[in-house]
């Protein structure tokens, strides 16, 4: 494991953002080594060579803990968007494990996103933060059958792995939701996978799942994204790439030529499962219970 310089840990404070309901932004790792052959994170934007080589940030839970005693107003962090926090290497090292005990100290409280079932490990800190402020985790899950997520996420959790931490989450009286993206175009965007991944979920005991809204069925693409996810396209689905070039080109919004269609069956399931899939309703999920003056001035 490499350990990286960062000045800071945690975003500057914004008013409740759309983004389940979060106020600050953390990432404890730079890259992942669980492959996933669509990662938006190896854009050239976000600058981080060699995505695939996980690199911590050094001194992380001494400079967040002086961001957290400086920070005049407690609000809800979120982890995951950009680095797994529970790549395999924080098995042994503990870094997103010996943060959370931290938010749990200062009153502050979390949602992650992972794609690990190694989450469940820290159930106990979680329970801890619940006690005062939201708590909730998002687990990905993109398809519903080990075989597939095997070959979009080769060295992730398996599939049937993350609903039995949905299992364990809920079962533990932690928040917990799926997130359903992104949906690859002639790959994952068939109406049997949707449905049963939403079916899954429910009897997972999860209380929601979202896809990114209306019509958001598809993926984005840019510079070396692009190139990586069609070498593995060529590697694991042959000759689609070339129909990916011909439909998409170089647009950044890949849609499914089924999102209409996925998007109805989504909703219908959705609704006939008890699972909500609105945003709004979403982050009422998570702050249920807690009042506004817990989210306040310290």
């Amino acid at each position: 494991m490499e350990y990286i310089p960062a000045k800071t840990i945690l975003s500057g404070y914004r008013e409740q953002t759309e983004w389940f309901g979060c106020h600050y932004n953390m990432n404890l790792y730079r890259g992942c080594c669980h492959g996933c052959i669509y990662c938006d994170s190896r854009s050239e934007c976000y600058g981080i060579d060699d995505f695939d080589h996980v690199r911590a940030k050094k001194d992380a839970l001494d400079t967040l803990e002086r961001e957290l005693r400086s920070k005049r107003r407690v609000g809800i962090v979120h982890t995951g968007s950009m680095s797994d926090p529970y790549n395999p290497f924080e098995k042994t090292e503990f870094l997103t494990r010996r943060v959370l005990e931290k938010i749990a100290r200062y009153g502050f409280g979390i949602v992650i996103a992972t794609k690990s079932d190694l989450v469940v490990r820290d159930i106990p800190v979680l329970q801890r933060i619940q006690a005062y402020q939201p708590a909730a985790v998002n687990i990905t899950i993109t398809a519903a059958q080990d075989q597939l997520s095997r070959q979009i996420e080769p060295f992730a959790p398996l599939s049937s792995r993350r609903f039995d931490a949905l299992q364990k989450l809920s079962g533990a009286g932690i928040t917990a939701g799926v997130l359903l993206m992104p949906s690859l175009p002639w790959i994952t965007d068939k109406p049997e996978n949707i449905r049963a991944i939403v079916e899954k979920a429910a009897q997972s005991g999860a209380k929601y799942i979202f896809n990114g809204g209306r019509n958001m069925f598809g993926l984005t693409m840019r510079d070396r994204q692009r190139d990586y996810f069609y070498a593995r396209l060529d590697e694991r689905f042959p000759g689609l790439s070339a129909r990916y070039r011909k439909t998409y080109g170089d647009d950044y919004s890949c849609n499914s030529p089924m999102a209409g269609r996925l998007w109805e069956e989504y909703v219908r399931t959705c609704q006939a499962c008890g699972l909500e899939y609105r945003m709004p309703q979403i982050i009422s999920i998570i702050r249920s219970g807690y009042e506004e003056n817990q989210l306040s001035f310290l």
